[in-house]
């Protein structure tokens, strides 16, 4: 590591010369070095030609292949082959400067002396500071072998950067192996150059540039209700250099375990992921008194991604998140982790072609508190993306209005599972699997007529083909359901004609601020027509007896279908909706955009449908809803529902509810939803309306987010009003400190639901983290200070009290 140069000059004549030109050069070739060696200096150069000794002064350097020293002060000797290289006192302030520094295949370092044999390539190296890894090595004395390693007397080392160093690893005697590890003697913890009672025999630290197989070494501590513990120990396995895994696990005295696999892949151009698998037992109760229990828990998470550039026309992908209903309860990670419900699962592959997509998937859904899991293995996709046909391939001709008819083609192979997860690894399940193969043609088209007008007609046919079917027969007094095996058609399809158009008004005002009000109203007006599929001239419905009295069901052959059946009873709906903006044009300071808009109502939409088939009840619920945005801050959503026929003590009648009221429709349902979110240093408000924000400090960073649902019923037998409030959010104290929260309250209950407190205190090379659940089923607390660096993971210190010790 520590090459060092030296000049060789032979007189017969002993003379000294003294050269005070700035920065003067020297290029020597000697019969003991292979290679040139190039030397300068700021201030002079002097030779010693009695003593072959060269010495130089002030940003001295010395470069000789890939090693180049740099000092105030250097000076060679040629006879003894030393070359020897210290810092200088300045003659005003006293202080010293130009300590050496040597570099070599770009590892650098500092030192106060450094003094070199360059022909037993041994060195002795005086308050030496050297980065090895995510570390530094700082010796009083180094002495540096031919093999490049070194043996420090009176080191330290330590993962800070800081001089001194906050804290520090010391031993009388350290040695290091370039690209292997660091071994010290007995040595003892210190904080400010404080020793701590904190002792061990020997160190081994890791020296590697390349990760490498090695054992992971547990932190111990006490639980309540599972007694002494091992946490998080087990062994590192560095397979390759783009794929890595982790062997841990977790024990506690008194039966409770955990297992745990992580891997980590990355291929640069190529892919990269993660896998982890867990399964852990949680055992608590009396085995003497039979109140023992074992709750037995999995998890299996993987992430897969393929670079865009690899193949841009063949994809796969994974997002896997699965395991027992639980397992995050009793195992979380964090409060997404605890608080979410649903687990989901995808893997797929797909393959675009020149007009068409197809793509294999791998689905799965999982709510942790229904326990309910639904499976599609596999999702066989096939799409044509829209294509005209009686377009001209001459595109000089000109357009009719049959050009602009487009068709596609979509078809799916599903092979799906809804089951309990208590039965998805039994036999039961194969046999309760649902198939079938679906084709969809959307034909369509979009023409202009009546100047302002845009037409859009359509026809939908959808067929299903499935393998089985149910049919039911009355037999001996007795209503039997059959499943019959073979290939079935069920088809369906539907007429659709719609048309829209946008009207504008503006108001304009005198006012310096405010110029005018834009509203853009956009009504639309559709009709569709569906046949009825349930004649007998379709063969997909029959009619049976039920029981002894004669009654009889109309019922589908394809009910169980997994996708659906052809529907009864002929529709034809007249669907009308008006949607409506509302803008505000209002004067900016923006030399370059004069006038600024800003939405006072991003949405505001009115639709109903009229049955103009149906027996009864031909007009269906009024429905309005709409949002918009204050302040880029505030998210304001709304909906509501309104029913135009009366009830009669509970019971919805046939009569309008205006022959009775007077009123167009009877209110049924509103909700309100408010999600509000600012963020420290975001000024990108509407300034030029709104001042109330101007008091916050933005210099400090910081986030709250809150979001606020109410829903008010005025249905029979439900509750009135239901209220829900989330808020989080973090700030940021100090530079080193951070504070971040997660709550919410349960109007219900008048309680507020889970809750937690995050605590982050920045140490320069350590850090403190708090985790403080105050209350509730997760109840727990955690406490830790760490060093940040990964070389010395294990050195920290942990307090914590698990939910289950409560």
């Amino acid at each position: 590591m520590f090459l060092l140069v030296f000049l060789l000059f032979s007189t017969s004549n002993a003379q000294e010369v003294s050269d005070t030109t700035t920065f003067v050069k020297q290029s020597i070739s000697t019969s003991a070095v292979s290679s040139k060696i190039s030397s300068n200096a700021k201030d002079s150069i002097d030779y010693d030609l009695s003593n072959n000794k060269v010495f130089l002064y002030n940003e001295a350097t010395v470069e000789y292949e890939d090693i180049v020293l740099e000092a105030a002060y250097i000076e060679l000797d040629s006879d003894k082959n030393i070359v020897y290289a210290t810092s200088l006192k300045n003659d005003s302030t006293g202080e010293r400067f130009g300590f050496p520094v040597f570099t070599e295949g770009g590892k650098r370092f500092t030192a106060q002396e450094i003094t070199y044999n360059f022909e037993t390539k041994k060195g002795i190296i005086d308050g030496i500071k050297t980065q090895e890894g995510e570390g530094f090595l700082l010796g009083k004395k180094v002495k540096k072998m031919a093999n490049d390693v070194t043996y420090a007397s009176k080191g330290r080392y330590t993962t800070c950067d800081h001089d001194p160093p906050h804290f520090s690893i010391r031993a009388n005697r350290i040695k290091t192996i370039p690209n292997d590890k660091i071994v010290t003697g007995p040595a003892v913890l210190e904080f400010g150059g404080v020793p701590t009672p904190l002792a061990v025999p020997f160190g081994f630290f890791p020296n590697k540039s390349k990760q490498s197989s090695g054992l992971i070494f547990p932190f111990y501590g006490e639980s309540g209700n599972q007694g002494f513990f091992l946490r998080n120990g087990g062994y590192f396995f560095a397979i390759s250099d783009y794929i890595n895994l982790f062997l841990t696990g977790d024990i506690y005295t008194k039966g409770s375990w955990n297992l745990k696999l992580n891997s980590n892949y990355k291929k640069r151009y190529k892919y990269s992921g993660n896998i982890n698998v867990a399964y852990s037992s949680l055992k608590s109760g009396n085995r003497l008194a039979e109140t023992l229990t074992d709750l037995r828990d999995f998890s299996i998470q993987w992430r897969h991604q393929q670079d865009p550039k690899t193949n841009p026309k063949m994809r796969f992908s994974a997002n896997v998140n699965a395991g027992s209903s639980t397992y995050q309860q009793n195992n979380y990670s964090s409060d997404n982790d605890y608080l979410k419900n649903t687990l989901s699962s995808r893997i797929s592959l797909s393959r675009t072609f020149q007009n068409s997509n197809l793509s294999l998937d791998f689905k799965h859904t999982q709510n942790t508190l229904t326990k309910n899991v639904n499976l599609s293995l596999p999702l066989l996709s096939y799409s044509v993306n829209k294509f005209y046909p009686f377009k001209p391939l001459n595109k000089s001709s000109k357009n009719k209005w049959f050009d602009k008819i487009g068709i596609s083609y979509s078809t799916n192979f599903d092979n799906t599972l809804s089951i309990a997860d208590s039965l998805l690894f039994t036999s039961s399940s194969l046999s309760a699997f649902k198939n079938g193969i679906s084709h969809r043609i959307p034909i369509s088209t979009s023409f202009n007529a009546l100047r302002y007008f845009t037409f859009s007609p359509a026809i939908n046919y959808f067929e299903r083909w499935y393998f089985d079917r149910i049919e039911k027969q009355w037999n001996n007094n007795a209503l039997k359901t059959d499943t019959v095996n073979g290939f079935f058609r069920a088809y369906n399809y539907q007429f659709n004609f719609s048309t829209n158009t946008k009207i504008y008004g503006i108001l304009n005002f005198k006012s310096k601020r405010v110029k005018a009000l834009r509203h853009v109203i956009s009504p639309r007006l559709s009709i569709n027509y569906t046949p009825d599929f349930s004649s007998e001239k379709f063969n997909f419905y029959d009619e049976v007896q039920i029981d002894t009295l004669g009654n009889t069901q109309t019922y589908s052959y394809y009910q169980n279908g997994i996708f659906g059946t052809p529907g009864r009873n002929s529709s034809s709906n007249l669907g009308v909706s008006i949607g409506n903006l509302l803008e505000m044009k209002v004067s900016s300071n923006d030399t370059v955009q004069a006038i600024k808009k800003i939405k006072l109502l991003e949405n505001f939409n009115i639709s109903t449908n009229y049955n103009l088939l149906a027996d009864s009840f031909h007009l269906s619920n009024i429905n309005i809803n709409g949002s918009t945005k204050l302040l880029k801050k505030f998210n304001v959503r709304f909906s509501a529902l309104f029913d135009p026929y009366r009830t009669v003590n509970g019971v919805r009648t046939n009569q309008f509810y205006f022959s009775e009221s007077k009123k167009p429709a009877r209110f049924i349902n509103a909700t309100t939803s408010l999600n509000f979110r600012l963020k420290g240093g975001d000024n990108d408000s509407d300034e030029d309306l709104f001042h109330w924000l101007d008091y916050v400090d933005f210099d400090v960073p910081w986030s709250l987010n809150i979001s606020y649902t109410l829903d008010y019923n005025k249905l029979k037998n439900t509750e009135p009003v239901k209220q829900s409030l989330n808020f989080s959010g973090d700030l940021k104290l100090t530079e080193q400190w951070k504070i971040g929260f997660n709550s919410g309250y349960d109007f219900k209950e008048k309680d507020l639901t889970y809750t937690s407190l995050d605590i982050y205190r920045d140490l320069h090379c350590w850090e403190m983290i708090i985790k403080w659940i105050p209350f509730g089923f997760q109840q727990s607390y955690n406490f830790t200070i760490r060093v940040k660096a990964s070389v010395l993971q294990d050195l920290k210190w942990e307090r914590k009290k698990d939910w289950y010790d409560y």
